[in-house]
């Protein structure tokens, strides 16, 4: 699996969900020894839906320590304050049509597709945007390619 890079508060933020995970297995196995305990295990739909449930459980639990074995959590103090990276918010202008918008670059592990504040898209570092953002600085002017063509926008600030 390849590095992923992650905000500290997106690590944090999986960490959490994987002890959710976690504290799961002890409820599902109980519920499986409810179900063992009320006879024929062939005709047994409790039972082979429990297993069912912490099998698919125990794989995502799996593929979450994978994810964050992989991650490297990215210090904002090594970033220069006018360079986008990950955990940035910046403010940009489409240079055809003159709409301002704002994104904030998130790791490719993030869950969220919008974050609460309406006016704030979270944007996947590994997406088109997210790469053609991702080290450029304040005044810069970026190129990203979309299905119907190219965006041109010019990063106006960095937070």
């Amino acid at each position: 699996m390849e590095m992923q890079l992650l905000t500290k508060e997106e690590k944090q933020k999986l960490e959490a969900q994987l002890k959710q995970m976690i504290d799961q297995r002890p409820l599902i196995s109980a519920r499986i020894a409810e179900a063992r305990e009320k006879g024929d295990l062939k005709e047994n739909a409790d039972y082979h839906a429990a297993r069912e449930e912490l099998a698919l459980l125990e794989a995502r639990i799996k593929d979450m320590e994978a994810r964050l074995r992989a991650a490297s959590v990215v210090n904002p103090d090594d970033i220069p304050a006018d360079m986008v990276f990950l955990g940035s918010t910046v403010k940009v202008r489409d240079q055809k049509n003159g709409d301002e918008e704002t994104f904030r670059l998130v790791g490719e592990l993030n869950t969220d597709a919008f974050n609460s504040d309406a006016e704030i898209m979270e944007v996947s570092a590994k997406s088109p945007l997210g790469e053609a953002l991702m080290r450029a600085r304040v005044g810069q002017l970026v190129r990203v390619s979309v299905p119907r063509g190219e965006i041109h926008y010019k990063v106006l600030s960095v937070s």
